[in-house]
């Protein structure tokens, strides 16, 4: 599958079972070689990703329920805690302020850089996860979750949490999308 193909594949899939069409270890592989492979400015791998599978992918969305004291609907919740495992994205912050130390001249661009290399993970990850057919979404429960999740999972308070993945066998597939005018968000200059 080319790249565009699996962007196209690529789908927020909600429907998710803890069965997988693949094994763990094929999952394992695709986040390890990805987290390797995503390019960041100035080659400062500022990026870190926890993979929680079995019983601690149930521990994490309880726990996330728990840090919104039933603030959160417990059918969202557990619509993430039914699949095999998430990914967890981080920055590690103290990567990014070393360099901006080592390079003051373009210090406010770090965080940001930091950021754009943890979108591309994120997509990179995502699209991969579909070649597997796994289905997978995105959530951003942070900043409320990021205490309890470090706790959970003894992360180092400098890792800044950025987004969770939950994913896992598709139990049910999105309806087609829409189709949009691309026109609206692209200009060609010739």
């Amino acid at each position: 599958m080319s790249i565009r193909e699996a962007l196209q594949a690529r789908r927020t899939i909600y429907g998710l079972k803890k069965e997988l069409p693949v094994s763990a270890d094929a999952i394992k592989q695709l986040v390890t070689k990805t987290t390797e492979l995503v390019p960041d400015a100035f080659n400062m791998r500022s990026q870190r990703v926890v993979l929680v599978l079995g019983a601690k992918q149930d521990a994490l969305w309880d726990t996330i329920y728990d840090a919104f004291d039933g603030k959160v609907a417990r059918e969202k919740i557990d619509g993430f805690k039914a699949g095999a495992g998430t990914v967890l994205y981080f920055i590690d912050t103290d990567v990014v302020k070393s360099l901006q130390d080592q390079f003051p001249r373009y210090a406010e661009n770090f965080p940001i850089w930091a950021q754009q290399a943890n979108g591309m993970l994120q997509i990179s990850i995502w699209a991969g996860l579909r070649e597997l057919d796994v289905g997978a979404n995105l959530q951003h429960y942070n900043p409320v979750i990021d205490d309890a999740v470090k706790k959970l999972f003894d992360i180092p308070n400098r890792f800044q949490l950025v987004a969770q993945m939950p994913f896992g066998g598709i139990a049910k597939e999105p309806e087609p999308k829409e189709p949009e005018d691309i026109t609206k968000r692209v200009t060609i200059v010739e």
